[in-house]
């Protein structure tokens, strides 16, 4: 088994939120709630789930962004929260973001070249007099080397480019973990393509390790070496990528255990509206905002169409399923295939 990079154990993550807007009370928001979870060198561990189900908080809670309220986030064996200033700055270098739109998250009054030689410069990871070039490098490892980059603006190229900018801005630091949030959302299908491709060229070349996070089921099972499913801030099941969209002859997903997983599942468009080939998974409509609050059982039960009276009272305990294949349901999971 391959080195753990990164550890989650035990994490938890709330916020308090206002229960209505002109409501002085608030409740608390389980944003994460117990998540263990590990991602090893050189893997790309895919994370998928419904919007609000803490997708984007395990990512920024991995890279410190945000501190757990409870449980810890250990990288290389030691945990990000009890290092000292050198220790975070380490850290800060070898964790690096993609995020999920490239025009906000570039600086518009800062060229391509400043925007690249800042964490060249923050690290000393170049000489002065060596910038350009080393901006040059990394423009080009992102596809970027056939026009004229480093002295325009972000709001001269696409998104497509802006895109492979930002990935230039994280290959900066030469780092050995890339947190990827919903990184080809924004942009064409063609274009989602080429990104995707480099990603994979450089997770080989480099050997990074990728936490790709994704609403698009296709393309996380196309690039994930593992994939991670979460509902309202809990984990629900983590099995191979090659489990993840495989199906047999009546169009069930013939390894996916957990209900919730097959009901994303089934909720993946057909490219023939008409096919019936494959049942849709019926779950229960239930009232409120839809927020992660406190809850003593699975999360899911509320929707669960296979749900019995333990689901709501006891939360369910992780059970190995096959190899490298893992949910946490109460219902006998060999049956639910």
């Amino acid at each position: 088994m391959k080195e753990i990079l990164v550890s989650l154990d035990h994490v938890s993550r709330i916020y308090q939120v206002r229960e209505g807007f002109f409501s002085a009370r608030k409740k608390a928001v389980r944003a994460l709630d117990n998540v263990n979870l590990e991602l090893r060198r050189d893997e790309i561990l895919g994370l998928v789930g419904e919007s609000g189900c803490g997708k984007s908080t395990l990512a920024r809670v991995t890279l410190g962004l945000e501190s757990p309220d409870s449980g810890h986030v250990k990288f290389q064996g030691r945990d990000i929260a009890s290092q000292d200033r050198v220790q975070r700055r380490a850290f800060r270098q070898k964790a690096q973001m993609i995020f999920q739109d490239p025009f906000s998250s570039l600086n518009p009054r800062k060229t391509i070249f400043q925007t690249i030689r800042e964490p060249l410069r923050i690290h000393g990871l170049c000489p002065d007099g060596r910038y350009r070039e080393r901006v040059s490098q990394l423009l080009s490892s992102a596809g970027l080397s056939d026009i004229d980059v480093a002295d325009r603006y972000p709001h001269e190229f696409s998104g497509g480019q802006r895109q492979r900018i930002g990935l230039a801005r994280a290959l900066a630091t030469d780092p050995e973990l890339i947190i990827a949030d919903e990184p080809t959302s924004a942009l064409d299908v063609s274009i989602q393509a080429q990104i995707i491709n480099l990603l994979l060229d450089l997770q080989e070349e480099r050997g990074l390790t990728y936490l790709f996070i994704s609403h698009d089921l296709p393309i996380i099972q196309f690039v994930s070496h593992r994939v991670a499913v979460m509902y309202r801030g809990q984990l629900m099941e983590l099995m191979p990528g090659g489990n993840f969209l495989s199906h047999g002859g009546n169009g069930q997903a013939t390894r996916a255990r957990h209900p919730y997983t097959r009901y994303l599942l089934s909720a993946v468009p057909l490219p023939d509206p008409d096919s019936r080939h494959v049942k849709r998974i019926e779950t229960r409509e239930i009232s409120g905002t839809g927020l992660p609050g406190e809850s003593a059982g699975c999360a899911f039960a509320p929707r669960c169409p296979d749900a019995v009276e333990i689901c709501r009272k006891e939360r369910p305990q992780w059970q190995q399923i096959a190899d490298e294949h893992f949910a946490a349901c109460h219902s006998p999971l060999e049956q639910n295939s």
